[in-house]
């Protein structure tokens, strides 16, 4: 046992933790893909971490704000409008940390806006794929914690009446199938 404060952190890290994997093993992907295009390994380095750790950050932040009932499970429209945000500016956290790797010195792209822009563009997509991963970690990694982390009980709890909701749904869509079937014949 710890003191309070680290217990605590210990437990907003546990909640946060499915959100920053997922944004960091996206980081990382992205630096290999660098260092595959043939750059050199440690330009390859600078942009795995300068875009692995705000990616991590914000998608740390997507779990909290899940875990705290602030977004519910599953649904695209905030994860894509926190990636609107978060995606372009993690992007342009890691072209200054590039130049400052590559030319010795910080900078951003000579348009900013426009890069910043086809950023919150490409942000769609990562977003879709950002969310396909995280539900599939969430869950989870909360029934792992959720005995000695109340919030992640919680935050499972969630999941799970979610998960019955859109199950019963889809039984009574097929029922209705069905039943619209058997009147046809």
């Amino acid at each position: 046992m710890g003191a309070p404060g680290t217990q605590r952190f210990r437990r907003l890290g546990e909640l946060a933790f499915p959100g920053f994997a997922v944004g960091t093993l996206a980081g990382v992907v992205a630096g290999g893909l660098t260092a595959l295009a043939g750059q050199p390994a440690g330009w390859a380095m600078v942009s795995a971490v300068a875009l692995a750790l705000p990616l991590g950050l914000v998608g740390g932040l997507y779990s909290l704000l899940m875990t705290a009932g602030k977004v519910r499970p599953g649904t695209f429209a905030p994860a894509a409008l926190l990636w609107l945000v978060g995606f372009p500016l993690a992007r342009l956290f890691q072209e200054a940390a590039a130049r400052y790797a590559i030319l010795g010195e910080p900078g951003v792209p000579a348009d900013v806006l426009g890069f910043l822009a086809f950023q919150a563009i490409v942000s769609a997509g990562f977003a879709i794929g950002f969310l396909w991963m995280h539900e599939r970690i969430a869950p989870q990694w909360l029934a792992k914690v959720a005995t000695r982390n109340p919030d992640a009980a919680l935050a499972y709890d969630r999941y799970a009446a979610h998960s019955r909701l859109l199950y019963s749904a889809k039984q009574a869509r097929r029922e209705a199938k069905a039943k619209a079937r058997a009147n046809r014949r």
